[in-house]
């Protein structure tokens, strides 16, 4: 029998996002997108392997129309409500079994509305946007909404005129009449919210070795000059986190205002108006950058961990502004705790709730945090210990307490005490000086 749980996941914070029963292996999406009505048909089919014996099992899918579903080759019947498509194949699938489910569905893709505002597949004024994190994935493709990681396979179809950007490396472009279809392929393991969709008239240019970008061509001028220090905030991380951990890097400027700029695997997409011509917003650039490191590649367990994410991208923004020529990051640091002794301490950086995963105060704090923790290891045990965390971790799932036990490998002394005052306890405690 399948025991219960099978619709839940085992996420602190988003336990009725994900399913329980088996892990995706794969995921290959045949789509067919009708930019000008929003239209969206598709075909997924999707790998995966049981860790228990299923009678039935559940995907995470929002208010697309289920047409088809077939477990193995065999019609199954199923279910779909409250964002749950609920499958019974015709059998019993035995543990450790390797099996496959064919979805059929379409639709008008809309966002999935929460406590974060719209999440996932977004329409523009001419155009497709997707940002999906936490947990909009499913506002596009049926999936196992958790942080667990598979290879991708994407095939989507639409009109000519649109550049089709998906996180991935393109396999191939075909025209047809009046439609052209993009395939791309994501080969290292990703999760489902990390994958992305971005259709719009773009130009597609060389931004810096494997680095290319999305554009509408009026910005190209404006576009080339605030991207400009691309490749040396890529040197820059590279020398200090290891090498880009993947194969390539797009950034996709929209031809809307965005409130923030979002990042996907090997992906990141600003908002037109995060171009000026003064570089204001560069320091957005190095953040979403350096998440291909902290949360693509390292990719928390649990979403309570997310400072691993967050704190770890800021704290980069200082690390470029000194390598640039900038303020440096202990400047930077000592600025950010002067704020935060202002704001109330009712925070704690290692389990913020569900309510505050996104509050600054995760963001700073978990900076400041790495520079006490900096200032603690010295400079040379600090960056080797970034170094071998994100080698060590590589494509994989990361906890806090694993970054304190990482930690504690290139330190002198005890670190218990500065993790517990920094990320377990709400009180701020002093930052000892330093001028790095």
């Amino acid at each position: 029998m399948t025991p219960p749980g099978v619709d839940h996941s085992t996420d602190s914070y988003l336990p009725r996002h994900g399913n329980g029963g088996y892990r995706v292996l794969h995921y290959d999406l045949d789509l067919d997108c009708r930019v000008a009505a929003n239209r969206l048909s598709g075909k997924a089919t999707i790998t995966a392997r049981t860790v228990q014996e299923l009678t039935r099992f559940s995907l995470d899918l929002g208010q697309l129309r289920v047409e088809d579903v077939r477990v193995d080759g065999r019609r199954a019947t199923w279910t779909h409500r409250a964002g749950k498509l609920r499958i019974k194949p015709e059998r019993a699938i035995g543990y450790g079994a390797i099996f496959k489910v064919e979805i059929r569905y379409a639709g008008k893709p809309v966002p999935l509305s929460g406590r974060w505002g719209d999440l996932g597949w977004d329409e523009l004024t001419d155009g497709v946007l997707v940002a999906s994190q936490p947990n909009g994935s499913p506002s596009w493709f049926p999936c196992n909404d958790r942080l667990e990681k598979a290879t991708f396979l994407v095939r989507l179809t639409a009109p000519t005129p649109y550049a089709v950007i998906v996180t991935g490396d393109l396999v191939t472009r075909r025209r047809g009449a009046g439609t052209t279809t993009w395939v791309y392929e994501r080969n290292e393991p990703t999760a489902p919210y990390l994958m992305s969709v971005q259709i719009g008239r773009y130009e597609v240019i060389e931004l810096a070795a494997a680095q290319k970008a999305a554009i509408p061509p009026r910005l190209r001028t404006v576009f080339r000059h605030d991207f400009g220090r691309h490749g040396e905030i890529m040197a820059t991380f590279e020398r200090l986190f290891g090498p880009y951990p993947f194969r390539e890097y797009t950034v996709v400027v929209a031809d809307d205002d965005l409130d923030d700029p979002i990042e996907a695997q090997g992906m990141a997409v600003f908002g037109r108006n995060h171009l000026d011509g003064r570089r204001t917003h560069e320091r957005l650039a190095a953040h979403e950058l350096a998440h291909q490191w902290f949360g693509n590649s390292l990719t928390v367990a649990d979403w309570r961990h997310i400072w691993l994410n967050e704190g770890f991208a800021t704290y980069a923004e200082w690390l470029w502004s000194a390598a640039s020529g900038g303020a440096s990051a202990g400047s930077h640091a000592t600025r950010w705790h002067i704020w935060l002794s202002s704001q109330p301490q009712d925070i704690a950086v290692a389990d913020p709730g569900v309510d505050r995963m996104f509050d600054p105060l995760v963001y700073k704090r978990g900076a400041v945090a790495l520079h006490a923790l900096r200032v603690r290891l010295g400079d040379d045990a600090f960056f080797a210990m970034l170094r071998s965390w994100v080698g060590e971790n590589r494509h994989g799932l990361v906890t806090t307490g694993g970054f304190r036990q990482h930690a504690s490998r290139f330190a002198e002394g005890p670190l218990d005490a500065l993790f517990t005052d920094w990320l377990d306890r709400p009180a701020l405690p002093p930052l000892a000086p330093a001028g790095r």
